[in-house]
Order: C-alpha cells, then structure tokens, then sequence
C-alpha cells in the first residue's frame, strides 16, 4: 500500500492551523474574540496568503468576532513566524465557515422529514384498522 503524498503547502496549513488555533486560545488578550474555532487554513502555493476559516459558539458576535481577528491579525501572524519557521509567513485573512451551521439545518430538515414520514405511517396505519363498535 502506497502512502499518500501531502504537499508542503498542505502540512504547513494543518501547522498553521494547530498554531493558530493555540494563539487565540493562549495568547490573544481581546475580550472581543470569544469562543473561536478555527476549523481550516488554506494557504496559497507562493505561502504569501493564508485564508483562515474559523467558527463561533454564537453567530450574534460575527461582525466583532471578525473584526477583532482582522485588527490582530499582525500579531497572529508574527506569533506564527516566531513558532513556524517559514522564509514567508503568510498574511491572514479570516474568513467565517457557515458549514457547521449548514450542517445542523441540515440535521434538522432531516429529522424534520424522519418524524413526518413516521407520523404519516401511524396515520395510515389507524385508517387501515378495523372500525370499533
């Protein structure tokens, strides 16, 4: 079995992304920055650019949240370059990821459609029964 190859802009992005991540939770001291996720970083092939997709417990703070992370971005960024060591430390553009939400709705129309299906089978199920006298 071969293994698989991963490219360097690949490994320095989940590093970058485990760094990140550890940044935000350790080191930055903005109140504006609460519950952050960081659940992905892509880098650019030239590593001159990073986009950072990262997630909230609450969606409400969204616009502080990313302005907060645009202001610190700097010192994220010389952070990395003192833990990563890079010719080129990518700048960083964060970028809200709506998957999780997606995925929930998702989850819920699921379920939404699950429970219609079974309350439509007991509903056909008691017109099927024999009327009682």
């Amino acid at each position: 079995m071969a293994k698989k190859q991963f490219s360097r802009a690949d490994r320095i992005s989940e590093q970058m992304q485990r760094e990140l991540a550890d940044i935000i939770r350790t080191e930055l001291k903005d109140p504006r920055v609460g519950w952050v996720t960081v659940t992905g970083v892509d880098v650019t092939r030239d590593y001159s650019h990073a986009k950072v997709f990262y997630t909230l417990m609450t969606s409400s703070d969204l616009d502080t949240t990313q302005h907060a992370l645009e202001r610190a971005a700097g010192f994220m960024r010389s952070e990395v370059a003192r833990r990563i060591k890079l010719f080129t430390v990518p700048q960083l553009h964060f970028v809200y990821d709506h998957s999780i939400e997606r995925g929930v709705h998702m989850t819920q129309l699921i379920n939404q459609v699950a429970q219609d299906d079974a309350a439509s089978r007991v509903d056909d199920d008691n017109s099927d029964a024999p009327a009682q006298d």
